[in-house]
Parts: C-alpha cells; sequence; structure tokens
C-alpha cells in the first residue's frame, strides 16, 4: 500500500512537472521571453514580480489574460506591452503558469 502511494506521488509530480515545463516552454514559443525572465527585470516586470503582485487576485488570470491579448500600458512602467498572437486559452495558461510562480 505504501509503495503505491509513493507511486502515485511520484507520478503526480512528473505530471506537475511537465505541466510547469509546458508553459514556460508555451512563453518562450511565444516570444514572452524576449521582454520578460522569471525573476529579473527585463523590458517587462520579471515573472516572479507578477505573481507577488497579484498574489490572492481572484481576478487576476482573467484581467491578465485581456492584457496579454491586447497589450497594455503604464502598469509596469513607461514602457507598453504590445499585443501578442495567443489564443484565450494560450493567455490563460501562461497567466496561470506566470501567476504560480514563487
Amino acid at each position: 500500500m505504501k509503495a503505491a502511494y509513493i507511486a502515485m506521488m511520484v507520478a503526480a509530480g512528473v505530471v506537475m512537472a511537465g505541466q510547469a515545463n509546458a508553459d514556460e516552454a508555451l512563453a518562450k514559443a511565444k516570444g514572452c521571453m524576449a521582454c520578460h525572465a522569471l525573476d529579473k527585470k527585463l523590458v517587462g516586470p520579471a515573472y516572479k514580480e507578477v505573481a507577488a503582485k497579484y498574489k490572492g487576485d481572484k481576478a487576476a488570470v482573467a484581467t491578465l489574460a485581456a492584457k496579454v491579448i491586447a497589450g497594455g500600458k503604464g502598469n509596469w512602467g513607461a514602457v507598453p506591452m504590445p499585443p501578442n498572437k495567443v489564443t484565450d486559452d494560450e493567455a490563460k495558461k501562461l497567466v496561470t503558469w506566470v501567476l504560480s510562480l514563487k
């Protein structure tokens, strides 16, 4: 029984790690990492800063996904974020991943 539990936990960890890597891969594929990094400001804010700013905000996924698609300005400085060619689903997936970072 203990071995089965351990095997399930390991499998869950692999699935979760795979999902996190897939979302980072999506960010790279969509060009997000040209302006953003995980833990340091580039042109735009570090993803970990975004996660900290929106921690606990239940509307953050919808709000930020809309900004990813349409672009935005003024929230993180003078440089605007241009609109991005992503689907609604991709934008939500990217934002959910960013907000999961610590």
